[in-house]
């Protein structure tokens, strides 16, 4: 498993580059980024290199932020790969809360990012099935 950051930000002009200026001041580098909204605030969801200093920073800044455990699965890069894991996952009778990707720098993989309801039986159904979960040292390899 991996954490993940969420951030709940009033929905106002500048709010998101504060946001991004906090983490990159503190040295954190993002690896993937949502942005979800409603009329009145906003859900970001970070993925970063540095997952407790940057929770630590946006704090310090007074964002709400909270982290959460995620799983990261690597799937090839090519048309019906995430349908192949979410079906899998069905199987399992693993409920997805929500999902999103990102694409690794070498194209060779799309790394998908889901929260769910059950983790750990996730991962072993994934597993079963010959789909690899990311480690935190591989998602974000400087580790703190």
């Amino acid at each position: 498993m991996i954490k993940q950051l969420t951030v709940f930000l009033e929905n106002s002009p500048g709010r998101l580059a504060r946001l991004t200026r906090v983490l990159g001041d503190a040295g954190v580098n993002m690896r993937a980024l949502m942005v979800a909204d409603t009329a009145e605030f906003g859900v970001v969801r970070i993925i970063c290199d540095r997952p407790v200093a940057a929770h630590d920073a946006l704090e310090a800044a007074g964002f709400g932020v909270s982290v959460a455990d995620v799983i990261a699965v690597e799937i090839p890069d090519r048309p019906g790969g995430l349908a192949d894991v979410l079906e899998i996952l069905e199987a399992a009778n693993v409920n997805v809360e929500y999902a999103y990707c990102y694409v690794e720098p070498s194209g060779k993989a799309a790394i998908d990012v889901f929260r769910v309801d059950d983790a750990a039986h996730a991962i072993a159904a994934l597993k079963s099935a010959g789909i690899r979960s990311l480690s935190a040292a591989e998602v974000y390899p400087t580790g703190a």
